[in-house]
């Protein structure tokens, strides 16, 4: 099974969408095809945005170092494993932290305003 979220985004009004089925989809907004967000890993700047996590029993605890402030946040944190998904939104001032089920093998996904999409795999 697989774990990839597929998410785009519209380079004009920002609007983004989770794409359910049919990856190559040629999806239009604002009258433009919107752009697939291909997840990044390494982190290569001050700024963190890769998710980190640690187990705790059954669950893990999920967190991205990151800014919180109104212009420059991350906007969800989501867990998924094969056709299973959970999501967290989050807004600014609120910690970028989630709480999860732990599932071996999952993958963790955070979504940054202005960085785009982060991704790290659950061991």
């Amino acid at each position: 099974m697989s774990n990839e979220l597929i998410i785009k985004k519209c380079s004009r009004c920002g609007a983004i969408i989770k794409v359910l089925n049919g990856m190559n989809s040629n999806i239009e907004c604002c009258g433009t095809t919107m752009e697939t967000q291909i997840p990044n890993s390494v982190d290569a700047s001050i700024e963190k945005h890769v998710p980190t996590y640690e187990i705790d029993g059954e669950y893990i605890n999920v967190k991205i170092n990151h800014v919180m402030e109104d212009e420059h946040y991350i906007e969800w944190i989501s867990l998924v494993i094969g056709h299973e998904e959970w999501t967290l939104k989050l807004l600014p001032g609120q910690p970028a932290e989630a709480k999860f089920p732990y599932v071996p093998g999952s993958t963790i996904y955070g979504y940054c305003n202005k960085h785009g999409l982060w991704k790290k795999d659950v061991e």
